[in-house]
């Protein structure tokens, strides 16, 4: 019932707010740099599932060839699944930390 109070005044009021805030967001070059990275980000990602395939695929045909896995194959694929995490964390502004190369280290096998 309070939105039957509102005059043309204050909704012209809040209308200036709320398009100043857009104003403002399409000026920011944080804005801007963010989707740059982001950019960035997804064409890595994308290698990141490239290589990942090639683990994968190494992986078994060492496993179907000597009977045992891949110890350094089972740590990389380890730290490349944490870097696809990470990655994922900043493209859905989960996390303000930039991946590798463009800000993190490497992930560690050992990271959790």
């Amino acid at each position: 019932m309070s939105d039957d109070n509102l005059t043309a005044d204050s909704i012209a009021v809040e209308d200036e707010d709320s398009s100043s805030a857009i104003e403002k967001n399409l000026r920011s070059s944080t804005t801007w740099l963010r989707l740059v990275f982001m950019l960035v980000s997804c064409a890595l990602i994308s290698l990141a599932g490239f290589v990942g395939t090639a683990v994968i695929v190494l992986g078994f045909l060492w496993v179907l060839f000597t009977g045992d896995t891949n110890p350094q194959l089972r740590r990389f694929g380890k730290s490349l699944a944490s870097y696809i995490y990470q990655i994922g964390l900043y493209l859905t502004f989960n996390s303000e930390t930039k991946p590798f190369p463009l800000g993190a280290d490497w992930p560690s096998a050992d990271s959790e």
